[in-house]
């Protein structure tokens, strides 16, 4: 086979390469996301790609393939290419060696020929993640120099070489030389000068990539016991590998790979510049000899053009190890690593768990309102991270703090942390990733100057944060989670039932602050359910004219997807109305619940928990017993969906059924079996706890309504354990009578609220 032949990609073993991994993809633990502009793997040529883990190798090339159909070329170590089978296989997928001569010339042929190159600039695995020296710049530690060092410049040679290419093939179609432009044609193995200008008129781009990974796990896996078992006595290097990258592949991991901006090395090139290119390439025999320049000009333009093209390497090396640093996916360990160790720093031996996990819920709010940084999931929805102000129940923390524990680095002593001695010990390359998994978040986040600057903001701030701009970052968290549920809820499985919606209004919650000081009483509003926020605005905007702050929370799964709905328990809808109540509570002296329907029904067993501040409550139209008979059926359906979900793929023999909502514009269409059952169990559970309740309430009921039972209020009412309670009657047919304003809703409801005002005010 001669080395032509031998550097030839195979259609059939790429193409059967990418099936293979297709389908041992579905099979693995790694989740592969991709982040990217569309254009961006299109019309990139150089893809630039950080190095954690040895399989991680494999993964651009697919990807490339997989949305673009293009070829790549990559540079492989040496070692790799022997001559046996598995060499040969590595050169049919477009894979090169390392000390190929020509290689950097070769590569900017491809690329005018259409492939992409991928390239690890890192030139190894960085198993420290520590990219950022002291003062400041990029290095990385080298293994064969056993020292650290700057990153390599070949990709930014090779692209501001091909830069010179272009620039002078251009200048020769300027000049009309057609038949200099064939020739090159044919050295570079192209068609005719057409297509080498067509190549030429696209300036070269570097597109700098970034893969995170998504935990770190230390635990024993079976491809390090097998490789145990059959290769006794492995180099604990090895060891150290099979744990760490067989947990990703085998474990639920997130393998977030994310496209920077392109770097465009040909915005360097002044007129200076133009000029020498096209002066050096009009006397070039080959492409060999431009990439030779630095150590062969023998012509004052070629030994200047030299010296400034070393020169912009260094600036385009910089330019794009900035961006592939930037392009971190940001996760909630990267937060919490050097929020941890700044603790260590500052001579702390231990930290109250409490003030830890509010610092580190302040600090992603920091990073959240700054948007050059790339968010991972688990800090970009709510639920994900909320619990560490609410129970402390955050299980990507507990995920992170177990992995500390298990390392010897933190000890849990309720209610604190406390810093173990080995926290402070320095660590060998190959041992780091499993001895201090903290110390590798940390590194790996600290390029960001944003993230820098926000733990510092953070620490600078302390513990002086008032509770109402603490309300205010929960408020924000439940905007975020609206629109993350929504956006969850979009995809293709959902479309046939979403498409049938009709629902208008936004979904969104809202909260309204009065000017100045306001009545001092805060409102929050609930909606019924199948609705929305919007079912109550026109009250809440009432109540807000009076001088009071008002919320309209949004129950979990409304105002979104009834896909959304159907994942959702009665317990997540209540725990909604408590995230109301206490972002209320962090903004006014005293708080009441207005609620309609199922609203209702929360309001009143919010209040059975006797809230410190909560003044009272309105239930309007909540239901205990309903009109609708069928309902005694919904546990046997509810039943029978989950077990043929079980059972199957199929999404169960009944899982919505068609509601004729009173208001279209705010109400599901499609109610989902789910929800109905969890609203019986709801009702339930409220009912029983009805007597608990002591503060003031007003009940009003529709007399018609055709939804709810009448009798439902005088249930409630009867029940009640408050001393002060009123119970009024509107005559009217309708459910919905406070959307609507049917008769006196509204003024029942202001002036129970002015009341409770008032009383808030004389105990000021």
């Amino acid at each position: 086979m001669t080395a032509d032949q031998k550097l030839q990609i195979s259609e059939s073993a790429y193409k059967w390469s990418v099936r293979a991994f297709s389908t041992v993809k579905r099979m693995l633990g790694v989740n592969i996301k991709l982040h990217s502009e569309e254009f961006h793997l299109g019309s990139g040529h150089i893809f630039l790609f950080n190095h954690f883990a040895r399989f991680e190798t494999f993964i651009p090339q697919y990807l490339i393939y997989d949305q673009t159909g293009a070829y790549c070329r990559s540079i492989a170590s040496a070692e790799f290419f022997t001559e046996d089978a598995f060499g040969a296989y590595l050169y049919s997928l477009g894979a090169v060696p390392n000390d190929m001569p020509g290689l950097l010339p070769f590569l900017a042929c491809e690329i005018l020929r259409g492939r992409k190159v991928v390239v690890f600039p890192e030139g190894g695995m960085v198993k420290d993640r520590r990219v950022v020296d002291p003062r400041g710049g990029y290095s990385i530690f080298s293994r064969t120099a056993n020292e650290r060092r700057k990153h390599h410049t070949g990709a930014a040679v090779l692209a501001l070489t091909l830069e010179v290419l272009k620039t002078g093939l251009l200048g020769l179609e300027a000049r009309g030389e057609a038949e200099r432009l064939r020739r090159w044609a044919r050295a570079l193995g192209m068609h005719d000068a057409d297509e080498l200008l067509a190549a030429a008129r696209h300036p070269a781009l570097i597109v700098p990539a970034n893969i995170t990974f998504y935990p770190i796990r230390i635990t024993d896996n079976l491809l390090r016991r097998g490789m145990e078992l059959f290769a006794q006595g492995m180099d604990r290097r090895f060891v150290e590998e099979a744990l760490i990258e067989g947990n990703i592949l085998l474990k639920d991991t997130d393998m977030d790979i994310r496209l920077g901006e392109p770097v465009r090395s040909v915005r360097l090139f002044g007129m200076l510049d133009r000029w020498l290119a096209r002066r050096v390439v009009a006397r070039a025999e080959s492409v060999d000899r431009l990439f030779a320049l630095k150590g062969e000009a023998r012509r004052w333009d070629e030994r200047l053009l030299a010296r400034r093209l070393a020169a912009k390497a260094l600036v385009t090396r910089d330019n794009y190890m900035h961006g592939m640093y930037a392009a971190v996916t940001v996760n909630l360990c990267h937060l919490a690593a050097p929020l941890l160790l700044g603790y260590v720093g500052a001579g702390f031996e231990r930290v109250a768990q409490c003030r830890f996990h509010l610092a580190l819920y302040l600090l992603i709010k920091r990073v959240q309102a700054d948007s050059g940084v790339h968010l991972h999931r688990s800090l970009r929805d709510p639920d994900a991270y909320r619990g560490l102000v609410e129970d402390g129940d955050c299980p990507g923390l507990g995920h992170f703090m177990d992995t500390n524990v298990a390392a010897g680095l933190v000890a849990r002593e309720d209610p604190a942390y406390r810093f173990l001695p080995k926290l402070k010990q320095d660590h060998g390359f190959d041992a780091i990733r499993l001895e201090n998994p903290l110390a590798v978040y940390a590194n790996e986040v600290a390029p960001i100057a944003a993230v820098r600057e926000a733990i510092g903001a953070v620490r600078e701030a302390g513990e002086g944060l008032d509770q109402a701009e603490l309300s205010r970052h929960l408020y924000d968290d439940e905007t975020r989670s609206f629109l993350w549920d929504r956006a969850s809820f979009t995809k293709p499985r959902h479309a046939a039932v979403n498409a049938t919606e009709t629902a208008t209004e936004s979904g969104e919650p809202y909260l309204l602050l009065p000017d100045g000081q306001g009545s001092g009483l805060g409102v929050v509003v609930v909606h019924g359910f199948l609705a929305s926020p919007a079912e109550l605005r026109a009250l809440g905007e009432k109540l807000w004219a009076q001088g009071h702050a008002v919320i309209g929370v949004r129950l979990k799964g409304h105002g979104t997807s009834p896909w959304d709905l159907r994942e959702r328990r009665w317990t997540d809808w209540m725990a909604s109305v408590r995230r109301g109540y206490r972002i209320m509570a962090g903004l006014v002296p005293r708080v009441a619940i207005v609620g309609f329907s199922s609203g209702g029904a929360l309001g009143l067993r919010l209040a059975a928990e006797h809230p410190e501040k909560l003044a009272g409550v309105v239930s309007a139209c909540a239901p205990l017993r309903f009109r609708n008979r069928n309902l005694i059926l919904v546990p046997l359906v509810h039943g029978a969906n989950e077990l043929t979900r079980w059972l199957s793929s199929y999404e169960g023999v009944m899982p919505f059924r068609t509601n004729d909502s009173e208001h279209p514009a705010i109400n599901y269409r499609n109610i989902p079996i789910r929800g109905l059952y969890e609203l019986r169990r709801m009702v339930d559970d409220v009912e029983a706890h009805l007597p608990e309740v002591r503060c003031p309430v007003t009940v009003i009921q529709s007399t018609g309504d055709h939804v709810v039972d009448p009798k439902s209020a005088q249930i409630i009412f009867d029940k009640l354990g408050a001393n002060r309670k009123m119970l009024h009657h509107v005559d009217s047919k309708r459910h919905g009578i406070v959307n609507e304003d049917v008769g006196p809703t509204h003024r029942l409801i202001v002036d129970f609220v002015a009341d409770l005002a008032a009383e808030a005010a004389a105990m000021a």
